[in-house]
């Protein structure tokens, strides 16, 4: 919305005493616009000396507005999964729903594939659409991957950027015809964010006792199936601490990217899978010390990052 309103790549001032403090569209006489930052949270926007008090009222009123409050929607897209999705499934507690591509469409032919599947979901709206389109895209991206360490096989998305690539494309079931093609999936999704979740289709996803479906491995040529418990594991998701949320949703991430890498590098792979336990683990305490060898001021973390590695795999 900022960008949209004020302009401008935005700056640090080198000479501000406080390096939280982000300056729109630029620093010095021209600013708008003062952000400070907690991390990567906004925590406080202040009117810079070029804004004038009739605009920053405005602009602070379209916040409140547009950014802080407003109803709740259902966000919709296309997720990927390794078992063909043939039915529905919801979760009451959760607001989370997946449902079976439309019958117009494409879909692999073969099992060991990518299946599309649409992916509904609660999302907070606003009266400014680039907001509401980019929650909906951000809860899509993380529930995907939540969704592909809950359940077997493995939950994609396709990447926004172009990806080019050789294909073979079958011809007559022996010959093939080999292109040079983009990565790109299109279907008819509808509207992509709506007032409440979607009817359910007559045929309903399979539920699984958790110990049974976590116990098999490997595809077995059936549709895709759910542990009985995965609308109670959704939730507990949703009602994370934001800090625990962060961390695991930077663990998701860095595991999903293990899968992608494994064609390429194992051992890239196994470093990935390293970065999603050290997601999940915290920082222990910092002090500064002398080092003997290099005669300097360092600091030393105490557990270190192996302690808590291993801590972690004894919980």
């Amino acid at each position: 919305m900022l960008d949209a309103r004020i302009r401008g790549f935005g700056q640090f001032d080198g000479y501000d005493e406080n390096p939280n403090k982000f300056y729109l569209p630029l620093a010095g006489e021209s600013c708008r616009l003062v952000l400070t930052y907690d991390g990567s949270r906004i925590v406080a926007i202040e009117p810079g000396s070029a804004f004038d008090s009739a605009e920053w009222e405005r602009l602070s009123e379209e916040i409140e507005r547009s950014i802080l409050i407003g109803p709740l929607k259902v966000g919709r897209e296309y997720s990927f999964s390794s078992f063909r999705v043939v039915g529905s499934w919801r979760g009451d507690r959760s607001g989370v729903q997946i449902l079976p591509p439309p019958d117009d469409s494409p879909g692999a032919e073969v099992e060991m594939a990518e299946h599309p599947f649409i992916l509904e979901f609660s999302i907070r709206a606003s009266d400014f659409w680039p907001v509401t389109n980019y929650r909906r895209l951000r809860e899509h991206s993380k529930l995907s991957l939540l969704l592909n360490i809950l359940l077997r096989g493995a939950v994609t998305l396709q990447p926004r950027q172009q990806d080019y690539f050789w294909a073979a494309i079958p011809r007559d079931g022996v010959n093939f015809e080999y292109k040079w093609v983009n990565r790109y999936f299109h279907a008819n999704l509808g509207h992509i964010v709506v007032d409440e979740v979607s009817p359910s289709t007559p045929e309903r996803i399979q539920e699984v006792k958790s110990d049974e479906y976590y116990a098999g491995g490997g595809h077995d040529g059936m549709p895709l199936r759910v542990p009985s418990d995965l609308d109670e594991l959704i939730y507990r998701y949703m009602n994370l601490s934001r800090t625990n949320r962060t961390k695991f949703d930077r663990s998701a991430f860095w595991f999903e990217l293990a899968r992608r890498q494994s064609i390429y590098s194992v051992s890239a792979a196994f470093a990935s899978l390293v970065s999603a336990v050290e997601a999940l683990t915290g920082r222990g305490d910092l002090h500064r010390l002398h080092c003997d060898i290099c005669h300097t001021q360092c600091t030393h973390e105490v557990p270190g990052a192996t302690e808590k590695f291993r801590a972690f795999f004894e919980a």
